[in-house]
Parts: C-alpha cells; structure tokens; sequence
C-alpha cells in the first residue's frame, strides 16, 4: 500500500472515530443532559431484598414517572420541580433484574430515561456471618487419618523387612554360589 493510501485511510478512521455520537447518552450508565430526570440505583439490600431507587428532577417543573422491574410497573407518580423521590424495587434473591424509569406525558407515549441491571447476590440463610455445623474439625481428622495410615504402613514395613532378603533354601548338594 503506498503511504497516501495510508494516509487517507487514517484520517477516515480519525474522522469517522471524531463524528462519532454527539453526545455521551447513547452509551449505559450516563444520562442526557436534556433529560428531565436522572435514576441512580443502589445494590440490592440483604435484609430487605430491594434495590433503592432514586430519581432527580432536572427541570422547574413537576415531572411524571414510571418506574418498572423487568418490564412490570412497581411504581409511579411524580418529582417535584428540583426535588428527588427514592423507591424501593423489589429483587428476588438470587434473580436479577432489570429497571427501567420512564417519563410519562399526555402528548407522547414513554419515554425510556434509563435503565439499568441490578443482581440480588445476598446470602441466603438467617446466620449471614456463621457457616453451618459440618461436623468434627478438619485439622483434627487429617491428624488422626495420617496417624492410622503412619501405623498401617509400620506394619506392612515390619512385615517385609522379616520376608526379604532372605535367602531361599537350596536342595543339599546344590551350590551356594554361581561360580561354585
């Protein structure tokens, strides 16, 4: 390829890389400057087994809102101008799901604010900081397994050391060795 190619085909990618989204929302996790509200979402609470919510008003007016689980509506209503309501959504344990805020007009069907993932991964079982009774220590049997196995092995040692090398009995009159 000649250096001009090259050339051209870097400043395509440059340009195309620079053109990119006008703005930072088309990406998860960042919000829309013309928005009227924002949602944050906290991790899912052990005791409660739901993710608080919350949604911030950006604007001078009241807003309407509704906020659904995996596409289930658990709650609506409206922000305050400036004001931020918080929400408890509801996570089974060891399930995810998914929220979504959406704002609601007379004019326009809803319209999708932000959405994000959420993971209930608490510990299941009343005793969160305490494991179950499985039985006697395990430092203490591997003891007494190493004990019996050192004990089984004396034996079998003992015994062999009484069988070999002994020598086998030879008819009379053979010779006792080779060169004879």
């Amino acid at each position: 390829m000649r250096i001009g190619t090259r050339l051209a085909l870097a400043a395509l990618a440059v340009g195309a890389a620079a053109s990119g989204p006008a703005s930072a929302s088309a990406w998860p996790g960042t919000s829309d400057p013309g928005d009227p509200f924002t949602m944050t979402v906290d991790d899912v609470g052990c005791r409660s087994g739901r993710a608080k919510v919350t949604l911030r008003n950006q604007t001078r007016q009241a807003v309407r809102f509704d906020l659904k689980s995996d596409a289930v509506s658990v709650a609506s209503g409206s922000i305050p101008a400036r004001k931020s309501v918080v929400r408890q959504v509801p996570v089974g344990k060891g399930s995810r799901a998914e929220i979504e805020a959406y704002q609601v007009t007379e004019h326009q069907p809803e319209t999708l604010i932000d959405s994000t993932r959420v993971k209930n991964d608490c510990p299941w079982g009343h005793r969160t900081g305490q494991l179950p009774f499985t039985g006697p220590p395990a430092d203490l049997m591997a003891k007494l397994a190493t004990a019996g196995g050192l004990v089984v092995m004396g034996g079998i040692f003992w015994w062999y050391g009484s069988v070999w090398p002994r020598r086998p009995d030879l008819p009379k009159g053979c010779p006792t060795s080779p060169t004879g």
